[in-house]
């Protein structure tokens, strides 16, 4: 089933249309103001990877480039790009707390700060 995307030349809201067969004709309208005069926009599409290739793209030595391990900034743009070549939902609320602390510049530590070592599974082995 084709959804199709029209921008509406009135009042500039993209439309969204459902059919049921390519080959239906479709005669699309506005759903802000009813207007018909619609232009076609090309939609975006996903590829589906393979695991093995999500996996591939990870161990890529480019795709490390420009990754510090102490800009913290960098290593939680780097943990957001990871999460989603695994295509894993990382968006719980420890990973999201984690990820916003370096975003803001605060790197883990071993004091209980930004994530310490036991939200990374580390701390005192004794």
């Amino acid at each position: 089933m084709p959804i199709y995307e029209y921008r509406c030349n009135s009042c500039k809201k993209r439309v969204s249309v459902l059919t049921l067969r390519v080959s239906e004709e479709v005669h699309p309208e506005c759903d802000r103001c009813g207007g018909h005069d619609l232009s076609r926009l090309m939609s975006r599409f996903a590829m589906v990877k393979s695991e093995d290739a999500r996996l591939d793209a990870l161990t890529d030595p480019s795709s490390l480039s420009g990754v510090d391990e102490n800009d913290p900034k960098s290593m939680a743009r780097w943990m957001r790009k990871m999460g989603k070549e695994l295509g894993e939902d990382l968006s719980g609320d420890d990973f999201e707390q984690m990820v916003e602390g370096m975003e803001a510049g605060n790197l883990p530590d071993d004091d209980g700060g930004t994530g310490g070592a036991d939200d990374f599974g580390g701390g005192d082995l004794d």
